[in-house]
This record gives structure tokens, sequence and C-alpha cells, in this order.
């Protein structure tokens, strides 16, 4: 699944190739990406309209067009952006028609829906499961939506306190918690295992009973793995391709996520999976013990 570091590298890429283009004309593929509105409305609504900036916030890409209209793209499981020529063929069933090696990548070939710009460029949406989604929402309807996230890992609200406070009465694990997004925003399964691994901390430690020094270096993990996986493009250990459909580098600096199997590299023990909330997790038995 993009997490932060996925989405704000396709960010990153959008601002350096679509802002201040016009939106030419747009085809839904797959109609059910679309959420609340029905094809013809959500079209005449945005053609013609100019990009004027491109956000981020938790997992989220945020177009802002002019006219008080946003285009909110989550990405979900397996979705995400591709730009390329607008002279670039795309056949009905989602599969560019292409010499380009990138756009030849299997996980590049589930286009979903395609935003023509006046720059002579597309936007594609990839989106491998279908649980990715476009909604177009006013700026009003934006800021109820994006309120319910917790804070951004980078921001000043994200520290020792706000996380004592709001993880003092929590009986579930860690893992759990980090991956709640009304917890924090933006971490998912592959970071939420690298912290915890990164700040030795089992993941099934009750989060409640996680120390002021643990939470420290949760805190300063968390900027520390995101910051550098951003700096690399993400991790691709699977589906996710930046807008050029290339793969993101951070893999390669994965210490426990997908590691089941194979040595600790700090104490050359088994990294362990399990379940947790649901998800599986990756872990190492003797740097991150649990002493809850």
């Amino acid at each position: 699944m993009p997490e932060l570091p996925e989405v704000e590298t396709i960010k990153r890429g959008l601002e350096k190739e679509i802002i201040g283009t016009r939106v030419v004309d747009v085809i839904f593929l797959w109609v059910k990406t679309l959420k609340d509105k029905s094809p013809k409305i959500a079209t005449a609504q945005i053609i013609g309209k100019k990009i004027i900036s491109i956000k981020r916030r938790a997992k989220i890409i945020i177009i802002n067009l002019e006219d008080d209209l946003n285009l909110l793209f989550h990405m979900k499981m397996t979705g995400h952006l591709i730009i390329a020529p607008a002279s670039t063929k795309i056949q009905d069933n989602g599969q560019w028609v292409s010499s380009q090696k990138e756009l030849k990548d299997p996980f590049n070939q589930y286009i979903r829906l395609i935003i023509y710009l006046d720059n002579n460029k597309l936007v594609a949406f990839s989106d491998l499961r279908k649980f990715g989604y476009l909604k177009i929402v006013s700026n009003t309807e934006l800021e109820k939506i994006l309120s319910e996230y917790g804070p951004e890992p980078f921001s000043k609200d994200f520290n020792v306190n706000y996380l004592k406070k709001i993880l003092s009465n929590k009986k579930i694990a860690i893992k759990k918690a980090l991956l709640d997004q009304k917890t924090i925003s933006g971490i998912g399964n592959i970071y939420a295992d690298e912290i915890l691994f990164a700040s030795k901390i089992n993941p099934l430690k009750t989060a409640s009973k996680v120390s002021e020094k643990e939470l420290n270096s949760i805190i300063q993990n968390t900027k520390k793995i995101l910051r550098k996986s951003i700096e690399l493009g993400g991790t691709s250990t699977s589906d996710f391709r930046n807008i050029k459909g290339d793969r993101g580098l951070y893999g390669n600096r994965l210490k426990v996520y997908k590691k089941n199997g194979r040595s600790c590299t700090i104490c050359h023990s088994e990294i362990k999976r399990m379940v947790v909330g649901g998800r599986g997790t990756h872990f190492c038995p003797k740097c991150q013990e649990l002493n809850d």
C-alpha cells in the first residue's frame, strides 16, 4: 500500500509536471473509481479548470483546481498516478500501447482513469485491486474530510506530549495504534514495522504502556525513516511506482518488513512474522523482546 513516502513522492513529481496546466478531457475506464458523482457531472465540472497546486495529506493526493474544486485521490492498496505524453495510447482494458519500458511494467497496466492536460501530457491512475478512488470536492468538503486525520509525522504537533495523551488509555497493541490514521497520519504496515524495529519495541506491546523514552524513540525513528524513504522515492516491494512508472529504492533498506526467515541485521536472530490487528507484522523477537 502506498504510504506517506510513496504518496509524497507522487506529489512532488506532479508538482514539477502539471501545476498551471488545464484539464482538457477525462476518461473513466473503471467508473467505480469515481465516488459520489456520475462521470458526466464530474467531467463537466473539471474540464477547462486550471491546476493551482498539489498537496498531500496522510496518504491522499489533493489536486487543487480553480473555482473551489479539488481532485482527491486515495491510493488505497495498489493505486499510483503516472504522467505520460498525451499521445500515448491506452487500451480499453487499461493497458498501455507503448514502447516505453517503464509503462510495460505489470503494475502500470491497470489504468482506471485518464486526465488529459493542455501541456500535451496525461495523468493516469493505475490501480490493480480497484480499491483506490477519486472524489471531487469543494474546499469546505475537503477541510471536513482531512480534519478526521491525526497530525502529520513531520509536524510540530507530533510530539511526546501528544502521544502520551492520545495513547494513555489505549489498550491495543502499539503496532495497531501506529496504523490508526486518527492517531498519526500516513503510517502504514511497512513503516510501522520498520519504526518499531528501529525503536526496539515489540509490536504487541500495549500502547498505553509504552514509556516516554520509547515514545521519543518512535518519534525520532518515524521522522528519520520516512525522510530517508522520501529521499529514495519510496518503497516498491510490490505495486508502488512513481509518476514515471519507476520503482522506489527504499526497499533495499528495509530491516524487517517481509524479511521473515532471514537474520536480524543487529543480533542475527531469525526475523519472525505474526498477525497484529489483521496485518502481517514482521519483527525481531530478541531486539524487540516483549516487556509489557
